[in-house]
């Protein structure tokens, strides 16, 4: 399987390696990262699991979240990238940072790069961001790259908003 590696100028969007999984179940156990993601911490066998499947949305979709590397540090920093799973209100771009690396910037730096792929490379014509309603720094990020408020929804039994952006958009904000 191809995965194409993007950069910033602090981060490489990547393949997940066999090294990620580990910082990825204590991203996953932690409870304030959680909070707004699936509303508890994630056991050790449940954050392997949802690694797995990050993994395997590549196989099965052609894209996924890439594992986010801090250039520097050379450590894991996060997920970041699409997702579209069956039943999912659409293709959607996410984010979830490691604590360490929360305050820096990175979500945003990491997502303005992604955006980029998926009008630029993939030529999407949009997509959306599913966010817990109470998660403001989410909210606030979505916004912050141009994203809009379109709807409430339900997702797996949890109140969600979409926010979402047409490719005509995102051109006229960046290419101005």
């Amino acid at each position: 399987m191809n995965i194409p590696e993007l950069e910033t100028e602090r981060l490489r969007l990547r393949a997940w390696r066999d090294s990620d999984i580990e910082p990825y179940i204590e991203m996953c156990a932690d409870e304030e990262i959680m909070r707004h993601l699936t509303g508890k911490p994630m056991t050790r066998q449940e954050g392997w699991r949802h690694a797995a499947y990050i993994i395997g949305h590549w196989q099965l979709r052609g894209y996924g979240h890439w594992a986010l590397e801090h250039k520097e540090s050379g450590l894991f920093a996060g997920r970041l990238g699409f997702f579209n799973p069956e039943d999912w209100p659409g293709f959607e771009i996410g984010w979830a940072i490691s604590r360490p690396f929360w305050r820096q910037g990175l979500a945003e730096e990491g997502a303005r790069r992604a955006l980029a792929y998926a009008f630029e490379e993939m030529g999407r014509e949009e997509l959306i961001s599913v966010i817990n309603p109470e998660n403001t720094a989410s909210i606030a990020l979505a916004e912050k790259l141009g994203e809009r408020y379109q709807r409430d929804d339900e997702v797996f039994g949890h109140k969600v908003s979409i926010y979402g952006m047409s490719k005509r958009d995102w051109l006229a904000a960046n290419k101005a």
